[in-house]
């Protein structure tokens, strides 16, 4: 039973910046990824990478966050910088996904780590 752990989540005032882990207990995931359920909005995704390091964001994340991945870690990072109040929310890490950039299935998330920012 593969685990994903987030952590990293809290408070910030806004321009401020946060890191998100995300650890997981296997490696070698081709695709992970990271989502976010804000207030009002249906889950959204934020960020992807493969297994190559090649990466995809989200227009919102564009130049602010950057996902990263140490393998030999098993831990999946976001780095959120310029943090916006519209940022906050619930955020999720995903793994175990058979395609990365066209409708992802990821079979594996994690329970979610809280960002607010005010």
């Amino acid at each position: 039973h593969v685990q994903l752990v987030e952590s990293g989540g809290g408070s910030v005032q806004p321009g401020g910046s946060l890191r998100l882990s995300c650890e997981a207990d296997v490696d070698n995931f081709y695709c992970m990824g990271w989502y976010r359920q804000t207030p009002g909005k249906e889950r959204e995704a934020v960020a992807a990478i493969d297994d190559v390091d090649s990466t995809s964001y989200a227009n919102f994340a564009k130049g602010r966050f950057t996902i990263s991945r140490d393998n030999a870690k098993k831990t999946l990072y976001l780095q959120m910088n310029s943090l916006k109040p519209e940022d906050a929310g619930t955020y999720y890490c995903a793994a175990d996904s058979p395609r990365c950039w066209i409708n992802p299935s990821y079979k594996l998330w994690g329970q979610g780590t809280q960002v607010t920012v005010s």
